[in-house]
């Protein structure tokens, strides 16, 4: 047995149950592992409210983590028992002491590279990874606008595209975020509580707008996203913060100058083994290296997820945050 979070219904922070579940062997393609560190991330909000359904209930939550490879099933042969592992992916239920997978998710974390970081980078990191090398591929001296700016995917990115030479306008919400924001590379912040972002932006650009907007904020930031793109500018979607963007008028797009929309997510990009395996080591090495810092800002045990979820729900959290078992 384990103990696990579980929720038997959708709804707040109060619907998390810490609970013991039974944790068997792995069958044909499958592994166990036995989580050092968890990753805490806004989708795991999205399963819990129900804005993304589960399959069945009750239903664990959590797509990321980083630990120890316990045992293997028949025909995995990547990983093995005793090694260092981190994923994203997989399916939920990494809000675990242990459990059994997927094994196709899994990677080896280099000695380098902690437990903790391992579970606070993988699906915040890989996503920039996508986002900034396959959904739009960025140059040096492009200006790029994204929302959240200080939040955990957010300051991976900044940091990122400052080691690529890319100019980012960040929004944020308060003035300490605004620096934590630049702290970490972003050129220009905007505090959107007190400042017109569209505005701000075309005031940066010289009218002119950005070629690419990376959105995690969703429907409120839809309209105000796509009126800083300049024409044939890429907006971004892959995320929902403040809910999900209604329904949109396809015309809209060819009055705002003919621009792209994409609504992408990770689980796609990581689909295929070769592509995942690459996507890790281009984020090992850029963290290896030192141009992208993991920043743990927020510690919870993992029994206490209700509270860390309702943190980072009421925008209290900055930087990533892990759960400990």
């Amino acid at each position: 047995m384990s103990k696990a979070i579980r929720i038997h219904k959708n709804g707040g922070p109060e619907v998390l149950s810490w609970e013991e579940v039974p944790v068997g062997e792995p069958g044909p393609g499958e592994a166990r592992v036995r989580h050092h560190a968890v990753g805490l991330n806004f989708i795991d909000i999205y399963f819990r409210t129900g804005l993304y359904p589960s399959p069945t209930l009750p239903a664990g939550l959590g797509s990321e983590g980083a630990g120890i490879v316990e045992a293997v099933g028949p025909g995995v042969t990547h990983v093995k028992a005793g090694d260092r592992v981190a994923y994203a992916g997989g399916g939920n239920g990494a809000y675990a002491e242990s459990r059994v997978m997927p094994a196709a998710v899994l990677v080896k974390l280099p000695e380098a590279i902690s437990f903790e970081q391992g579970a606070a980078m993988m699906l915040q990191g890989m996503t920039v990874q996508y986002l900034i090398k396959q959904s739009y591929p960025v140059k040096a001296g492009d200006t790029v606008l994204w929302t959240a700016a200080a939040g955990g995917v957010g300051l991976f990115a900044m940091q990122w595209l400052k080691a690529l030479g890319v100019s980012v306008i960040g929004t944020v919400s308060t003035d300490a975020k605004a620096e934590t924001a630049r702290a970490h590379g972003c050129t220009h912040t905007i505090v959107t509580t007190r400042e017109d972002t569209v505005a701000r932006v075309r005031e940066i650009t010289g009218g002119k707008g950005v070629p690419v907007v990376y959105d995690s904020v969703g429907k409120d930031t839809w309209d105000s996203s796509l009126n800083c793109l300049r024409p044939l500018g890429y907006m971004i979607s892959f995320g929902n913060a403040s809910g999900a963007v209604p329904p949109v008028n396809l015309g809209v797009l060819s009055q705002k100058g003919s621009i792209y929309v994409q609504r992408p997510t990770l689980m796609t990009y990581i689909a295929d083994r070769a592509r995942l395996e690459a996507m890790a080591a281009d984020l090992f090495g850029v963290v290896a290296s030192g141009q992208v810092k993991v920043n743990i800002h927020h510690r919870y045990a993992l029994k206490d997820a209700g509270q860390a979820q309702a943190d980072l729900e009421g925008r209290k959290t900055t930087g990533s945050a892990v759960l400990l078992p």
